[in-house]
């Protein structure tokens, strides 16, 4: 138990959390915070270089591995088969129309890769070690949940004329977006130069990673106390209520595949939160493509405002803990 509040208390007073919460509780109080667009998106770039740069090192020590097999197929399963629970659950809880219930349940069947970033750091912070091919795991898992949310939604609306075009469109929206290109970029870039690679940049990938995540989740603090504040006319207890219960349902549906797999405690606990993390990028902007009357006061208030907070401050150590019991540590 004491490990447990350590793991917590730790979390919760690291500066990367500090920064969300005070971006996130100034925007409430109405503070005008904000970054301009091109430094978010210059500050995301970089984190998706840094994270994918660091798992293609670490891949290129372990080599390849059964492990990294099973870990990509049990990534892709989970990203088709939440979306599933979460539309049954909200079908169930809430009165939303197919084609808003459909869009939420993509967003947590897909994975936000800061939440993915945030744990890594608390992670490494703990002791805990991950193995690097998780990095194209998060990758593997953000395209699944889409498509099955697709279906969902398309199962009762007639065929669209565009539909053809609409398709391609999201295609290239989904492989080519930037989070997608740059992660796994990264990721092979660092597998082929390993450890000297590594050396060559170290002063560039290393030193300054947590700063630039403060900085970056002291804006996304500022963007979900923006969401909260406009989407609460739209959200009621209960929906509120499952954008708080469906990380942890998540992370319960991943935790045998994480045995399964035989990852380490540290590759478990990224797995548990892939499958208990809800997207706020890649998603959102596949949604709005593919299914524009869905309404993102709905879906991006519950991701972004609700479960990514959650995740952040009691999540992430909560799927540690697990993790480390998966792994028998």
């Amino acid at each position: 138990m004491d490990a447990i509040f350590s793991l917590v208390s730790n979390n919760l007073l690291s500066p990367p959390v500090l920064f969300f919460v005070l971006g996130f509780v100034g925007t409430l109080a109405g503070s005008q915070l904000t970054l301009p667009e091109a430094v978010a998106k210059m500050l995301s770039i970089y984190l998706m270089l840094a994270i994918g740069f660091k798992g293609g090192v670490a891949l290129a020590a372990e080599g390849p591995s059964t492990a990294l097999l099973l870990a990509l197929l049990s990534g892709v399963v989970l990203s088709a088969l939440i979306p599933l629970v979460a539309f049954g659950i909200l079908n169930v809880v809430s009165n939303l129309p197919r084609v808003d219930a459909a869009a939420v349940a993509a967003h947590y069947g897909s994975i936000s890769i800061v939440t993915f970033v945030a744990s890594t750091q608390a992670l490494t912070f703990a002791g805990l070690p991950q193995e690097g091919f998780m990095v194209a795991v998060a990758a593997a898992m953000e395209t699944p949940a889409i498509l099955v949310a697709l279906w969902l939604a398309n199962k009762a609306r007639p065929a669209r004329p565009d539909a053809a075009h609409g398709g391609n469109g999201l295609l290239h929206e989904v492989m080519l977006n930037s989070s997608v290109v740059v992660l796994m970029g990264a990721f092979v870039i660092g597998a082929v130069t390993g450890e000297s690679g590594m050396e060559a940049i170290s002063g560039f990938i290393v030193t300054p990673f947590t700063g630039v995540l403060c900085l970056f989740l002291l804006d996304m603090g500022a963007v979900a106390g923006r969401g909260m504040k406009q989407g609460r006319d739209v959200l009621n207890a209960r929906l509120i209520g499952f954008g708080l219960a469906m990380p942890f349902i998540g992370a319960a549906i991943a935790m045998p595949f994480a045995w399964a797999s035989g990852l380490s405690a540290g590759g478990a606990a990224l797995l548990l939160t892939l499958a208990a993390s809800a997207s706020y990028i890649a998603v959102p902007a596949a949604m709005r493509l593919a299914l524009p009357e869905a309404r993102p006061s709905v879906y991006l208030t519950l991701s972004l405002g609700v479960t990514f907070p959650l995740n952040l401050s009691i999540g992430i150590p909560a799927y540690a803990m697990l993790g480390r019991w998966i792994a028998g540590g």
